[in-house]
């Protein structure tokens, strides 16, 4: 689905990452792997981009090295998941891919419409990662 680059490992997959600093390095990982890494950021860009160390010590969200360390090998977009047309719009690349990587608390993805059994509906091969630091239900 995703690059034809066959000479990676993982050349041929499509990934989706929405995750914030929990699975920065799963989608980094993945990438340097080969893999189209497709970076998922909300509208006004990941807080994570206001971490630093700064590149040349001037705070910026585009000169963020904390950014740059986890975030490279991978493409990006600005898309808001919150509304509809953004729903669409990403429900559009779930067809076209093959991992969706996230990192929100658990049942927000279900909440929006998009969890598993929605994502499955359209492309029954998906493979969904869910990043969270207490699994995805009770303590």
């Amino acid at each position: 689905m995703g690059d034809t680059n066959i000479q990676t490992m993982l050349g041929t997959y499509r990934v989706l990452d929405l995750t914030d600093d929990k699975g920065f390095y799963c989608g980094q990982l993945l990438g340097s792997l080969g893999a189209e890494v497709i970076k998922i950021e909300r509208p006004g860009g990941d807080a994570s981009r206001n971490i630093g160390p700064f590149f040349g010590n001037i705070p910026d969200t585009e000169k963020s090295l904390f950014w740059m360390a986890f975030n490279n090998c991978k493409k990006g977009i600005t898309l808001n998941i919150d509304t509809a047309d953004g729903r669409e719009i990403f429900k559009e690349l779930v067809r076209k891919s093959d991992v969706v990587v996230e990192s929100f608390r658990p049942g927000y993805m279900d909440e929006l419409g998009l969890g598993y059994a929605e994502m499955e509906k359209l492309n029954p091969r998906l493979i969904l990662t869910s990043i969270s630091p207490f699994g995805q239900s009770g303590p």
